[in-house]
C-alpha cells in the first residue's frame, strides 16, 4: 500500500488495541503502543531511503529484505527496544504484541497489490504480488480516516469502533480476493483463449475496471483493459532482437529493473551515434504510457552514455537524456 494508508492503519490498529484490557486501562501504555503500531506501519519502508544512493539500488531492494521474515522479527525488536527507553516501565510485552501485528499487517497488505513483495526471504527471492488490491485503494484509506476522526472527537469508543474497522476491512478484502478471481474468469470467457494462455489482471482505482496483459507462447505481451464485462485488447508489446537489447542487460540500471519485473520488454531508437534501449514494464500503463521504465543511451560500441531507472513520463524522461543525444 501506499504511505498514507499505512500511516492510517498504524493509528487504527493502535485503536484496535482498546480491546486489550491493559491498554485500555492505561494511558501510558496505549500512549506507547500507538508509537509501536505507527512506527511498526512504516519501518518496512525504510528502504526508501535507497533512492538517496541511486534509483537502481531502490529499485532492486524495495520491498525485499525490508519485507522478508526476518526482517519482521527485527523491526519488532528494534521498535520496542526504543519504546523501552522512552517509556521505562511500560509492559513492554504488550506493545512488542502490537508492533508485531502492524509489521505483520504492513507486509501482509503489500502482498495484495501488483508490486508485491519478497516476503518469503530467505527461502524465496520471488517478489510475490497478489494482484487484488489497488496501492491506493480509496475505501481503505477513507474507512480509517473516518474511524480515527470518530475516535478523536471522542464519538465512539475505541475498541467496538475499530473492531468494526478491521471486520469491514477483512471482509473487504475477501471480497476484492472473490472479485479479481472472477475477473480472470471472466476475461478467459470473453477472449475464448485456450486454458493455457496466461493473464496478468491487475487492479485500478476503480473497483470495476481492471488492466489485462497476456502473455502469449512467443513471449510477447497483449495488453488491454476490461470495463466491466467490455474487453479491449488495444496493444501487442514485444521486445526487439536488436543487438543494443542484449548489450543493455550489462547496465546496472537495467539489471535492477529485470530483476525485479518479468513482464518487460525493450524498444530500440537509433540515435546518430549510438542507441537508446527503453525497457518497459507491461503491467503498468498509464495513459497509454508505460511510467515504469529502464532506459540506457549507448554508443556505437554499446558503451554506456546515460541511463535512467525508476517511474517517469516520456517527457521528464527526454528531457533527463537531452543532454545525451549526440
Amino acid at each position: 500500500m501506499d504511505t498514507s494508508t499505512h500511516f492510517v492503519m498504524g493509528i487504527g490498529l493502535a485503536g484496535l488495541a482498546y480491546v486489550d484490557p491493559v491498554v485500555a486501562a492505561s494511558p501510558m501504555l496505549a500512549a506507547a503502543v500507538m508509537v509501536g503500531t505507527i512506527a511498526g506501519s512504516q519501518a518496512p519502508d525504510i528502504d526508501t531511503a535507497l533512492r538517496l544512493k541511486s534509483n537502481s539500488l531502490y529499485i532492486r531492494n524495495h520491498r525485499g529484505l525490508s519485507h522478508s521474515l526476518p526482517f519482521l522479527l527485527l523491526w519488532v525488536l528494534l521498535i520496542t527496544g526504543v519504546i523501552a527507553l522512552i517509556f521505562p516501565g511500560v509492559p513492554i510485552g504488550h506493545v512488542a504484541t502490537w508492533t508485531a501485528v502492524a509489521v505483520g499487517f504492513h507486509v501482509f497488505t503489500d502482498l495484495f497489490n501488483t508490486y508485491g513483495t519478497q516476503a518469503a526471504r530467505p527461502f524465496t527471492e520471488r517478489w510475490i504480488a497478489w494482484n487484488i488490491i489497488h496501492i491506493f485503494d480509496p475505501f481503505l484509506f477513507t474507512t480509517h480516516v473516518i474511524a480515527i476522526l470518530l475516535w478523536a472527537f471522542d464519538l465512539i469508543a475505541p475498541a467496538p469502533l475499530f473492531v468494526t474497522l478491521y471486520s469491514l476491512t477483512g471482509l473487504y478484502y475477501i471480497w476484492r480476493t472473490i472479485a479479481r478471481a472472477q475477473a480472470v474468469r471472466k476475461v478467459r470467457r470473453l477472449d475464448n483463449s485456450p486454458e493455457q494462455a496466461r493473464y496478468i489482471v491487475i487492479p485500478t482505482i476503480s473497483w470495476n475496471r481492471w488492466h489485462v496483459v497476456k502473455r502469449v507462447e512467443d513471449g510477447s505481451y497483449v495488453i488491454g483493459k476490461m470495463d466491466g464485462s467490455n474487453l479491449v485488447w488495444s496493444l501487442h508489446a514485444s521486445s526487439s532482437t536488436h543487438a543494443a537489447v542484449a548489450a543493455s542487460r550489462k547496465s546496472p540500471e537495467v539489471s535492477a529493473f529485470l530483476y525485479f519485473t518479468s513482464y518487460a520488454v525493450a524498444e530500440v531508437e537509433e540515435l546518430p551515434a549510438g542507441y537508446k534501449v527503453r525497457w518497459a514494464d507491461v503491467r503498468y500503463r498509464h495513459r497509454k504510457q508505460y511510467p515504469f521504465v529502464a532506459v540506457i543511451v549507448m554508443d556505437r560500441n554499446f558503451e554506456t552514455i546515460d541511463t535512467y531507472v525508476g517511474w517517469l513520463s516520456d517527457e521528464k524522461m527526454d528531457k533527463k537524456l537531452l543532454s545525451a543525444r549526440p
